[in-house]
């Protein structure tokens, strides 16, 4: 995810492997906000440091001093200390396997089933001859389930014996594991149990394994590992049923849509199976998914069945999970995924939310006229899973991928939440497909901008504002005593981002200081920041394949610049200020300079190839667009890109937030070069007189420069040299007066003409609304000033 996502994840997951390390028992409660990690029992000491006090967390006022060599060497660092962190936790073993399963390294995405397996499902038959008139609910109700499957109890009966026949070796074991208290001790043991009968469970207890095996804070790294081998294939229905299901809910036979139609599945999971087909009336070749029989009917039982037990165990005091509102938050979703119009919705607003930024991913096209509730048809892909691919362009594709997924997180707030391995595909031409849209998650504005304003607070270390981003991002409920939450976290976060590498980090104290905040206090991990990490983890693990030394910090923060530079809302308004400013209000050109570099690199990543046109297309749709598309990346401009986004409409609101940054700047320019002069001529001590009465008979000729002037000349140096000379320096030598006419990349007439063509249509703005401007603000600046000088006045 962002810098945020990133650092979260890390220290989480440092958090939970020692949680389960240490083999100490934890209590949950959750619900509608997740779930929630308390002390036990036994006591948690506060961290320490050598000498025994302790410690609080750094400020920003007192890292300030100590950020190195500015903006850049920040980005740097960040990206060089995250990499040396993320190699020392996986050197550690539990660590190791916790990451791998957040980036699910060990996902089973197989096409079918393996040899032998069978799944259990409700006799169907047995309810055909419905005597009570009613009907399963198609959304979730608890309370209309309940009452359905209470006049049925020789379903339920028939269901239960299933479960019985199944899983009653594991269930027998899990509450032996209560009464002796040894579920952390045998998690492993009952995950590789659970992993070799669910599939025979059916749909309801595969998706319901797979929701557990990205939650570390419920399971242990080595049973999140287990799961995560979960199949959620099966074997496929006879294909008799299947073709019934699809002419009932089209309403007519198959041949009347498909002119071709399998004859044999080309992928069979616990809620369907997919046929690949052709449309008699357009030709174009489609994928057909149709509904395994009996799903709602097994899935509703069994949910009434877990259900049932969930309220037996609100009996037993030492049983602090809430079984029920877990299990009411995720079958709610559940139901969701098996309404194949919804499906299909969720597919064409995605598309739509993505085509103009990102044309380089590709989302099937929904045919809603041949789209039902248990039958979906969209358009055939060509591809192979990106994970599997060995071409050259695996990493730009990923890059693109973490792009795609920050836009739904940061901008459309519409996310993709089943990202898996088989989900991403590698088109013929190049492109990432994104499959599967059954589970989608809305992401509402205040986390969107919680995420954003936790990365500016992280970047300046204000451990007060990110423990109440905390709050914001829901890891932590509303009402809660921050305070004695501060030094904790305070320290790991200066542990973590001090200097020298990961060699300097004790995990094990890091580890320590989490774990106590997970124990003593409402530390939980939202559902929804729980399937962030899943797709960033699966992107960073496919990512790191190709290339160990990959750093989701080097594709994420340029979005984010790209966010905070053009957003218009009051919000990243305000983060964006934060972010230059700092909680002491001081202007920092390095972090300034950051983001327009940041900018540059989003931008020309946005003009990255569509993909190859004369490559085999992924489906003729596809090929239209890919012979439109350029065949190679847009010729390097003769100016930065930074210049022209500053004089642009985009820049509107950049323009405006560094106007008084401008005036200050030209003001201290002025006055140096003054001195300069002055000092040329012997006259830098000269003083004049005044022959107005009232006034100091004598005053300085030469202008006086202070503290706070030579910093303001100094970033207004280094961010002109930066825009038209390309480099950070802060050296005033290293401009010339020609920088200001001749701002091209070379001193060709051709280079400076084209430099020209690229910054004339944005010079009328310049002339009508800028220039004014600043012309206002820095006469009353000048004359503030003087004011100052001459009666020696505080200036406004």
């Amino acid at each position: 995810t962002t810098t945020t996502a990133m650092a979260t994840t890390t220290t989480t997951a440092m958090a939970m492997a020692i949680k389960h390390g240490h083999g100490r028992r934890v209590t949950a409660s959750g619900g509608a906000h997740g779930v929630r990690a308390v002390r036990a029992r036994g006591v948690v000491r506060a961290p320490r440091t050598r000498t025994g006090a302790v410690s609080e967390p750094r400020t920003s006022e007192t890292t300030s001093s100590s950020r190195g060599s500015g903006g850049a060497s920040n980005m740097n660092e960040m990206r060089k200390q995250m990499a040396d962190v993320r190699k020392q936790m996986e050197e550690d073993e539990d660590l190791g396997i916790l990451m791998a399963g957040l980036r699910g390294t060990n996902i089973d995405d197989s096409d079918f089933a393996a040899d032998g397996v069978t799944m259990k499902v409700v006799d169907v038959e047995k309810l055909e001859n419905n005597k009570f008139g009613d009907a399963l609910p198609l959304y979730y109700d608890p309370e209309l389930i309940a009452q359905y499957w209470e006049r049925r109890p020789a379903a339920v009966a028939q269901r239960m014996f299933q479960l019985s026949t199944i899983g009653g070796s594991f269930i027998t074991g899990l509450i032996s594991d209560f009464v002796t208290k040894s579920v952390d001790k045998n998690a492993v043991k009952r995950a590789i149990q659970l992993r070799e009968i669910v599939t025979s469970l059916g749909p309801a207890y595969i998706k319901l394994g797979q929701a557990l095996s990205i939650r570390p804070d419920i399971l242990s790294p080595a049973a999140m590992n287990e799961l995560q081998k979960l199949c959620d294939k099966v074997p496929s229905f006879d294909n008799g049923l299947a073709f019934a299901t699809l002419e009932a809910e089209l309403g007519c036979k198959w041949q009347e849509v498909y002119s071709e139609l399998g004859p044999e599945p080309v992928a069979a999971a616990s809620l369907g199976q997919v046929y690949k087909g052709k449309l008699k009336d357009t030709g174009e070749v489609v994928a057909v998914k149709v509904q395994r029989p009996a799903v709602l009917e097994t899935v509703s039982v069994d949910l009434f069945v877990l259900r049932k037990i969930g309220v037996f165990l609100k009996r037993f005091p030492a049983i602090t999970t809430d079984v029920v509102g877990l299990l009411d938050e995720w079958a709610a979703r559940f139901f969701e995924e098996l309404d194949y119009n919804r499906e299909g919705e969720n597919q064409t607003k995605f598309a739509e939310s993505i085509k103009v930024d990102l044309p380089q991913v590709v989302v099937p096209k929904t045919y809603a006229k041949y789209t039902r509730r248990k039958v979906i048809t969209s358009e055939w892909l060509e591809g192979e899973k990106l994970s599997q691919s060995n071409e050259d362009d695996v990493g730009d594709l990923v890059n693109i991928g973490v792009i795609c997924y920050l836009k739904q997180l940061l901008d459309t707030g519409f996310f993709h939440a089943d990202p898996h391995p088989g989900n991403l595909i590698r088109t013929p031409d190049g492109r990432l497909a994104i499959l599967d849209f059954g589970l989608m998650t809305d992401i509402d504005d205040n986390i969107k901008y919680g995420m954003i304003e936790a990365i500016s607070h992280l970047i300046h270390r204000d451990y007060e504002a990110i423990v109440k981003d905390f709050v914001t991002l829901d890891f932590i409920p509303e009402g809660t005593d921050l305070k004695p939450i501060l030094p904790v976290l305070g320290r790991v976060f200066d542990t973590a981002l001090e200097g020298g590498g990961a060699k300097n980090i004790n995990f094990q104290e890091l580890a320590a200081d989490l774990a106590q905040i997970t124990f003593d206090y409402p530390f939980r991990i939202p559902p929804y920041f729980a399937l962030i990490i899943r797709a960033i983890g699966v992107l960073e693990g496919i990512a790191l394949v190709g290339n160990p030394d990959f750093a989701l910090v080097d594709e994420a923060y340029p979005y984010i610049a790209k966010r905070l530079l053009t957003d218009d809302s009051p919000r990243l308004r305000e983060a964006l200020r934060y972010m230059v400013y700092g909680k002491n209000k001081v202007f920092d050109a390095d972090r300034m300079i950051d983001l327009l570099e940041a900018l540059e690199t989003f931008r020309q990543a946005s003009q990255m190839s569509m993909g190859d046109p004369n490559m085999p297309a992924a489906s003729p749709r596809l090929a239209l667009a890919s012979a439109t598309a350029p065949a190679t990346a847009a010729s390097e401009n003769a100016t930065r890109e930074a210049l022209q986004f500053v004089l642009s409409p985009d820049g509107a609101f950049f323009r405006e937030f560094l106007l008084d940054e401008v005036v200050k700047g030209i003001d201290a320019l002025s006055r140096d070069n003054a001195i300069r002069v002055l000092t040329q001529f012997g006259l830098q001590d000269a003083r004049v007189p005044l022959f107005f009465p009232g006034l100091p008979s004598m005053i300085n000729l030469s202008p006086s420069m202070t503290k706070d002037d030579k910093e303001t000349l100094a970033s207004t140096t280094k961010l002109l040299n930066f825009l038209l000379r390309g480099k950070r320096s802060d050296n005033l030598g290293d401009l010339n007066a020609n920088d200001f006419t001749n701002f091209a990349s070379g001193t060709s007439r051709a280079n400076q003409q084209k430099a020209f063509n690229e910054i004339s249509p944005f010079l009328p703005a310049v002339a009508t609304q800028i220039v004014p401007e600043l012309a206002s603000r820095l006469s009353s600046r000048l004359a503030a000033r003087a004011i100052r000088d001459v009666f020696g006045a505080v200036p406004a």
